[in-house]
């Protein structure tokens, strides 16, 4: 084993995750803006250990000064979804984008892993600004369903108790296992439109809450103090039934207008 500084050689690895995880987050929260349903849920990250990184190079017979290039996982990004379809939608988006490269893409979706394991990893080349100038590293990002992510952590955890080595009975049942989850994903795809449609209401109706008791305060700051607690009642009133919600958003817009007008006389 070389003498080097490991801690400086991963720093440009870990900002390139700390960037990466911002930008995807970023884009999901620009996606829900424009469309109102984004197919990211959630993005985590996280820089190889450098025993597994080790482990991995002695796998791949990767020399020391070759483990740049030869271990392209050393920064990763993870993408969930909610539906199998997203992954194709947020692929695509990656493909798009200026500020990272695609070198290839490996398919575990259509050509799953005889284990059962089935993700959609794509190997990016990413620039990272350091304090010696700008270094291009590699990094892989993988997307997968919340379903498949679940199957596959066990699947880690089981890997490192029996050191890669399954029983074969517990290889027949993640077996089962994958595959049923492999079915949720289709079920659930089957009903994608419901799902998205009632996720959006949900949404909606929140988005509508926070605005009334939004207002409402707002009334207070302008001292309308009995209009606002008028409004109060209003809401206390109809928050079981939430019917007539809407209309109760529209006459604190008026209430407001009226004492900013008022506040400005």
């Amino acid at each position: 084993m070389d003498g080097r500084d490991w801690k400086k050689f991963l720093l440009p690895y870990e900002q390139a995750v700390e960037e990466l995880k911002v930008k995807f987050k970023t884009l999901r929260g620009e996606l829900k803006s424009r469309e109102e349903y984004a197919p990211i849920e959630f993005v985590t990250g996280r820089v190889k250990k450098i025993s597994s990184m080790l482990e991995k190079a002695k796998r791949l017979n990767v020399p020391m000064d070759q483990l740049e290039s030869g271990i392209e996982d050393i920064a990763g990004i993870r993408i969930m979804c909610q539906f199998e379809a997203d992954i194709e939608r947020l692929a695509e988006l990656i493909r798009s984008r200026q500020d990272m490269s695609v070198v290839y893409e490996k398919d575990y979706i259509t050509n799953k892993k005889p284990s059962g394991y089935r993700s959609f990893h794509i190997i990016i080349e990413y620039p990272v600004q350091t304090a010696l100038g700008m270094k291009r590293i590699l990094a892989e990002v993988q997307i997968r369903t919340l379903a498949m992510n679940f199957w596959a952590t066990i699947e880690h955890s089981l890997n490192y108790k029996y050191k890669e080595q399954l029983p074969d009975d517990v290889r027949a049942r993640l077996s089962k296992a994958a595959e049923a989850a492999y079915l949720l994903d289709q079920e659930m795809s089957s009903i994608r439109g419901e799902i998205v449609e009632s996720q959006k209401m949900f949404e909606d109706n929140s988005n509508l809450v926070n605005k009334v008791l939004s207002n409402i305060q707002e009334l207070y700051f302008y001292h309308r103090v009995r209009e606002a607690a008028q409004f109060q009642l209003r809401f206390n009133e109809i928050w079981e039934t939430e019917d007539g919600l809407s209309d109760l958003s529209t006459d604190l817009e008026i209430a407001i207008a009226r004492a900013k007008k008022g506040d400005l006389n």
